[in-house]
């Protein structure tokens, strides 16, 4: 994995329902090396998690820097990324865990540097969340004009299509 996919999994993870197990497994299904390993007590871990990566997106959508740098930093303390340099046949690759570390933590360390990295890289205002009703999906907005305001193309194209028939009928 690479930054932009622990971004990835961050938002994945702070947009999952997290009541059960399968849930859980069922976020994670890009990673199997986690998914097949993830325990009742990484599901505990990983809501508290799912809370913080919340709270911190939350705090860069309303554009308050000093809260998002809080929230981004206590997800760093509560859950240090342990760089480990692997190479699995030709591909070399840095996991942010030890071998022998639980799913949970893994998870949650990618997590936290995964959206530590998205800031880094792309700032504060290319965070969003989605527009469609009863959506509200967080996502990272990597278009060339900014302009993103929906999670998905389903979403997007549900709100246009509503949006045409109201005007039909009026």
């Amino acid at each position: 994995m690479d930054s932009t996919d622990y971004a990835e999994l961050a938002l994945r993870l702070a947009n999952a329902d997290l009541t059960d197990l399968d849930r859980l497994r069922a976020a994670l299904h890009d990673e199997p090396w986690w998914s097949e390993r993830v325990h009742e007590q990484d599901l505990a871990v990983l809501r508290t998690v799912a809370a913080g990566l919340r709270d911190a997106l939350d705090a860069l959508l309303a554009g308050v820097a000093d809260q998002a740098q809080d929230a981004v930093n206590a997800l760093l303390e509560r859950h240090p990324p342990r760089p480990r340099l692997s190479g699995h046949g030709p591909q070399w690759h840095v996991h942010v865990a030890g071998p022998d570390a639980p799913p949970a933590t893994e998870v949650a360390a990618a997590a936290a540097w995964g959206l530590a990295q998205g800031v880094v890289l792309h700032g504060m205002d290319r965070w969003g969340r989605c527009e469609a009703a009863g959506c509200g999906t967080y996502f990272l907005d990597t278009s060339t004009n900014r302009a993103k305001r929906f999670c998905s193309a389903r979403c997007a194209n549900r709100v246009h299509v509503a949006a045409f028939r109201a005007r039909r009928r009026g």
